[in-house]
């Protein structure tokens, strides 16, 4: 959902096929429920943003599978976690597209590398997907090279046809990544992204679709547009990068909550934001953002639930190994506690087990 880790210990049509009714298309929202969003897909188990990611968390019982959507030259949307994408392809062993290779300021950042938007579909489609965190997780290398990077609206096509075969609604989850950004280069996520929804029948309301994203204005320019529910995402630092006035912090207050309201049916925070840790890297007592956010009429999602020791709290860890699997189900039963509407995590089995108490 955000910006590529830097690891220090490693220098480092239509869902009416189906028999649910669109009314209880929410899926798990609308009972209560704290729903599972399948971060990337399963992406702690296959390369992320993969139909292979995808196809396992829906198997493992994710309600929601999340893209990160950017855009190619000539705008079509994509799954892919940021629009440079030497991280996350081969592209830099592909002789064909070196002179590709380029520098851009992208919400006030340098980088370096292959951006998606220098590439046609097809040129895009010539390339294979790559474990984008090898060192943490060694054992999806293994799938290295096998699998392409999906459009939209094939993972919409399969979302569609696993409601069919499995007799249960899958949501989408899609973030516009970099909105701002890429309306200054006339390739703006709006337009393509509700053609793309309408197309595979998932525009109306009550289709099981949020849509997701850091910045502000392109929600804004989108609550007019639509009755899907739109989340504003929010890091405990930092700010949306298309108001450098404004601080997610100050979003996160009980006023800042309201603006959020009137555009927006939900936020989707940082976990630290919910519950943040101790000195010593615990989780300490639980802050009152969810008690704030829902006074306000939003839900509230938290991101993101990861069973590598790396990521997890202290006392949560199975040892000092950063890639072990540690107590993730205990984590995730804290947040539930409390009281979060759902939960972005890379690994659903796990997240399955925490949300049935088994």
């Amino acid at each position: 959902m955000i910006r590529p880790l830097i690891l220090p210990f490693l220098l480092l049509p239509l869902l009416a096929a189906c028999s649910v009714a669109k009314g209880e298309a929410a899926v798990t929202a609308s009972t209560g429920t704290p729903i599972i969003i399948a971060h990337r897909g399963a992406s702690g188990e296959r390369p992320e943003h993969t139909i292979a990611s995808y196809a396992l968390a829906i198997e493992q019982g994710a309600d929601y599978i999340e893209p990160d959507l950017v855009l190619t030259r000539d705008g079509v949307l994509v799954a892919r976690h940021e629009n440079e994408i030497s991280e996350t392809t081969d592209v830099a062993s592909r002789p064909e597209f070196a002179d590709r290779r380029t520098s851009k300021i992208i919400d006030g950042h340098k980088f370096t590398g292959w951006f998606t938007e220098d590439f046609t579909l097809a040129e895009l489609k010539t390339l294979r997907a790559r474990e984008r965190l090898p060192q943490l997780r060694k054992a999806n290398t293994a799938f290295d090279g096998q699998f392409d990077i999906p459009t939209f609206a094939e993972i919409l096509e399969l979302a569609r046809t696993q409601s069919e075969e499995t007799g249960r609604i899958i949501g989408v989850y899609p973030e516009t990544k970099h909105p701002s950004y890429f309306a200054t280069i006339g390739l703006p996520h709006e337009r393509p992204l509700l053609q793309t929804l309408a197309a595979h029948g998932m525009a109306d309301e009550g289709s099981p679709v949020f849509i997701q994203s850091f910045e502000v204005e392109n929600l804004k320019a989108l609550r007019p547009k639509t009755k899907l529910p739109l989340i504003q995402l929010m890091s405990a630092d930092g700010g949306p990068a298309d108001d450098q006035g404004q601080s997610y912090a100050a979003m996160a207050t009980p006023m800042g909550l309201k603006e959020v309201a009137s555009y927006a049916d939900g936020i989707g925070v940082e976990k630290a934001m919910v519950i943040p840790r101790t000195m010593i890297g615990n989780l300490g007592p639980p802050t009152g953002l969810v008690a704030n956010a829902h006074a306000a009429g939003l839900k509230v999602h938290v991101w993101t639930m990861r069973r590598e020791n790396y990521f997890l709290p202290l006392s949560h860890k199975s040892g000092l190994n950063p890639t072990g699997h540690g107590d993730l189900v205990g984590e995730i039963r804290a947040f539930l506690d409390a009281g979060i509407d759902g939960m972005f995590s890379d690994n659903v089995t796990e997240a399955v087990m925490a949300r049935t108490r088994e």
